[in-house]
């Protein structure tokens, strides 16, 4: 009798061979998983103030949006670990491809603040960079900085320079081609890059289990020939110790590694939307009760780390910085349509050239 093929347990076969990565769980105890963390004591300490920055800042643009301070902003309150452990674990020297929900975490690399809330009004003073970050701007263009990392880790073997790429993408951006194209590309070149894709379980308004049929969003690595894995996104430290080994891994010339976060957005996709509408009823109350700055008071409390008034500390300065930077913005020179098209190629083309002549004649009048 003829052997038939099971399809369906091949099916099933591709979601259980993703490893799930998890060190802390949702009542911020160690999971005895064998995995570990390699933090310090201080650097766990400076992890959370990161998250606690991370976490004010959000909140505090949200107002600043509310007041009509800052554009359509999109909130990313619940996603701290995803965002900031990840970028804990590179160093300020490598590349960093950010989407438009990921500010945050460009800020930290070393964008000014001040520039990113100018980046949220629509300002062209919004991408102006200090020499030294190693990144570019937010992208709204879903999914084309996949491809982008792919190329900036190709450049780095060809110039021999031990640096990575990481790039972020929501769980919606997996759906576009040029992610495929991207994880591909990086794949085929080894190029040292680690996608991270912030499943945080909704692409705007459609639920991630009607996105796609994939049980996971790491299997979606192997059609590249890359490691995929799945992190709890709301536990830091299995966050940062799963994208130092990917960076390592791509560094050693083994080409990179796609890490999904299984996190969780809990306020709207922009300030002009309304979740409500979408989610069921208790859903962000579930997430919330495993929230990373939960875990992580939890956890570095019991060891004697972190405490209220240290958290609080935090919250005060980042408040201020965050007004400062509301003030500096407001202090800007009022848009040039002459500067946004300068800002197009480093060396215009004759079209862009003749149109930059046309728009400073006409503000110099």
């Amino acid at each position: 009798m003829a052997k038939t093929i099971n399809f369906d347990q091949i099916v099933k076969e591709n979601a259980e061979n993703v490893k799930f990565v998890q060190i802390l769980n949702e009542k911020g105890e160690l999971v005895n998983n064998g995995l570990k963390s390699s933090l310090k004591d201080e650097e766990m300490v400076a992890l959370m103030k990161d998250l606690v920055w991370g976490r004010t800042v959000n909140k505090r643009l949200v107002l600043a949006g509310r007041q009509g301070r800052i554009g359509n902003l999109p909130p990313s309150e619940g996603m701290e670990a995803s965002q900031l452990a990840t970028l804990f674990a590179i160093d300020k020297q490598d590349f960093l491809l950010p989407t438009y929900r990921d500010v945050i975490p460009l800020v930290k690399h070393g964008m000014p603040l001040s520039n990113a809330v100018l980046w949220y009004r629509g300002h062209v003073a919004g991408n102006h960079f200090p020499e030294d970050l190693q990144g570019l701007p937010a992208q709204t263009i879903i999914g084309s900085q996949m491809l982008q990392a792919a190329g900036i880790g190709m450049a780095y073997n060809l110039d021999g320079e031990k640096k990575v790429a990481m790039t972020y993408i929501g769980d919606g951006g997996t759906s576009q081609g040029d992610f495929y194209e991207g994880i591909n590309f990086a794949g085929a070149f080894d190029s040292p890059v680690v996608f991270i894709v912030q499943n945080n379980q909704y692409g705007i308004s459609v639920p991630r289990d009607k996105q796609t049929k994939a049980k996971t969003l790491a299997q979606k690595a192997v059609a590249a020939g890359i490691p995929g894995i799945q992190v709890d996104g709301m536990d830091a430290l299995a966050l940062y110790e799963a994208t130092k080994m990917a960076k390592d891994y791509a560094l050693a010339g083994n080409g990179p590694v796609l890490i999904e976060t299984l996190t969780y957005r809990y306020g709207p996709h922009t300030l002009s939307d309304d979740p409500t509408r979408y989610r069921p009823e208790g859903e962000v109350e579930e997430w919330q009760a495993k929230d990373c700055l939960i875990r992580m008071r939890k956890y570095l409390g019991d060891k004697g780390l972190w405490n209220e008034e240290m958290e609080q500390e935090v919250i005060d300065a980042t408040t201020q910085e965050v007004n400062e930077a509301l003030d500096t913005a407001d202090k800007a020179p009022k848009m040039k349509v002459s500067e946004m098209l300068e800002s197009v190629y480093e060396v215009p083309t004759p079209r862009i050239a003749k149109e930059i002549a046309f728009y400073k004649e006409k503000e110099a009048n």
